[in-house]
């Protein structure tokens, strides 16, 4: 009988939700033994769906840390500037660690976490689970076969959407660059993972524009008010009313037996009574003109890499649904795909027509990202089950390239787009 990999999860938010609900459809492969978080609820909503004793329930990431190694992986899923110093305590207590993205804001952090990672060779994984989707990995797998030719030029867009944007990055968690980090970071350093490993290369040049062009209190139309249950005069034309995302909409709101994401991210229970409780004076109910946001709201970043190659990554946050979409051009062929459809085109120059390749069955049973999310725990399963640390997909050392580039591009939007140079920008820390 293969090893069961107990798992201990710092974080109970969405994200720790997600990747523990594996525990429970392959009890075979993985156990939840440990679970902490600062919320109280979400700790016992923890305690009874996966037996787990008082003794074993925390009510921090750092009060389990100060325990001993109570399980063989941790999965991190706190907030962004968190990330590092627990993963640092996890690698001395002996645990393997997977842990949300982004890594840090800090350079210097993302550097400390690589190298002690080398140092007690122990596998950190970051969850960059973009690669793992089928999508992604028949992009990538068209690229080797060599059928489009030497890769000249990237193209990747991503639509965050109207609701996401709102939701996530001017009410939420991810609002703040200081409380967290910035939006090309925090949302699309997925995006650099992915065009940093398509291309092969490494990127060496980089530049971004971008900026908060409409969530903010000089954009608020007249009548507006703080709060969106306060007699708002707008309410019937904003697409941004919280009630209409979280409790009208047929696709996000709670009426609609909608009791996944972004709902349960208002409450534990997320019934519509408790949800109108949250948003009559929760963040989630705040007007989006008058928020304490700075992150961007759109962004375009434009990279060099090693070999000459380019590309260029659109991030808008004005899109009715979300969606990444990618165009690849080769000296032999190109191709085009919607991560959403999974639909992937190649046209091959000189050919007749074009081959469509659907990778959407393949989604069968595989939810979150495209079906990145369960992929990467059945790698990390992989991995450790056989102690090959050397074939980890998502290895520390190319999550911090990504990392460095997200944080470059952000470097070069403060300064008017100037052009950063990746290793030049590196060697600083």
């Amino acid at each position: 009988m293969e090893q069961v990999i107990t798992i201990a999860v710092a974080g109970y938010g969405l994200r720790g939700q997600c990747y523990s609900q594996y525990t429970l459809e392959h009890p075979e492969s993985m156990k939840v033994v440990a679970v902490a978080d600062i919320v109280p609820e979400k700790v016992a909503a923890a305690k009874e769906r996966f037996g787990l004793p008082d003794e074993m329930c925390f009510d921090s990431a750092e009060e389990m840390l100060k325990h001993p190694k109570l399980a063989d992986l941790m999965f991190i899923c706190t907030q962004d500037r968190q990330h590092v110093p627990q993963a640092l305590e996890a690698l001395e207590r002996g645990y393997h660690v997977m842990t949300e993205k982004p890594i840090s804001p800090d350079v210097s952090e993302c550097i400390q976490l690589q190298r002690k990672a080398h140092e007690c060779n122990k596998v950190v994984t970051v969850c960059h689970v973009l690669r793992y989707s089928p999508f992604y990995q028949t992009v990538k797998e068209i690229i080797e076969s060599g059928k489009l030719g030497e890769v000249r030029n990237i193209s990747a867009h991503e639509d965050v959407g109207y609701f996401h944007q709102a939701h996530s990055f001017v009410r939420g968690n991810w609002r703040s660059s200081e409380e967290t980090s910035p939006m090309i970071l925090a949302k699309s350093c997925h995006d650099m993972d992915l065009l940093q490993w398509l291309m092969g290369q490494r990127c060496e040049n980089i530049t971004s524009f971008g900026s908060l062009s409409h969530f903010r209190p000089d954009k608020a139309p007249e009548g507006a008010t703080e709060y969106c249950l306060g007699g708002c005069k707008c309410k019937d034309t904003c697409p941004y009313d919280a009630e209409k995302i979280y409790i009208t909409n047929k696709k996000t709101g709670v009426r609609d037996n909608n009791g996944g994401w972004p709902c349960n991210a208002l409450c534990v229970d997320p019934t519509e009574e408790n949800v109108y409780e949250a948003i009559k004076t929760g963040p989630y109910g705040r007007c989006v003109y008058h928020c304490d946001n700075d992150v961007v709201d759109h962004e375009v970043v434009n990279m060099e890499f090693e070999n000459g190659a380019t590309a260029v990554f659109t991030m808008t946050a004005f899109t009715q649904n979300t969606r990444r979409t990618i165009r690849v051009m080769g000296t032999l062929g190109e191709l085009e795909g919607d991560s959403v459809e999974g639909v992937i085109k190649v046209r091959v120059f000189g050919q007749q027509g074009e081959e469509a390749i659907d990778v959407s069955k393949q989604l069968i049973g595989h939810v979150g990202h495209a079906g990145g999310d369960t992929r990467l725990v059945d790698n990390i399963i992989g991995i450790l089950r056989n102690g090959d640390l050397e074939h980890n997909l998502t290895s520390i050392d190319a999550s911090v390239h990504s990392h460095v580039m997200a944080l470059a591009a952000e470097k070069s939007r403060l300064n008017q787009g100037k052009s950063v140079s990746i290793r030049e920008f590196e060697s600083r820390f």
